[in-house]
């Protein structure tokens, strides 16, 4: 893939420093969608019902959704903020394909 086509993942990597606090709450947010995630393999290994298991897949989902609504939050507060401060008006475009990303 060249740059054209967007590049290699390694050659986007951008860094995005997060307050200790705010890492630590994010982790803790993914660790109880992987303890939900563990939840319905679980379930599946019992036969569980259809209708539990989709209610903890749905639970899921919304749980993932909410984690990265926090993330694009802080997103824009932070990161598109400052590119805008920096007269880098080209943050909005790559914000707004956020936004479709999580609809």
């Amino acid at each position: 893939m060249n740059e054209d086509e967007g590049g290699c993942a390694c050659c986007r990597y951008k860094n995005t420093p997060r307050e200790e606090d705010t890492v630590k709450q994010l982790q803790n947010r993914l660790n109880r969608i992987i303890g939900q995630l563990n939840g319905i393999k679980t379930m599946l290994d019992d036969n569980r019902y259809c209708g539990d298991v989709l209610t903890q897949v749905a639970a899921v989902e919304s749980a993932l959704q909410s984690l990265g609504y926090i993330i694009l939050r802080n997103h824009l507060e932070t990161c598109v903020v400052e590119e805008i401060k920096n007269d880098n008006t080209q943050i909005l475009d790559e914000a707004l394909e956020l936004i479709k990303k999580l609809k």
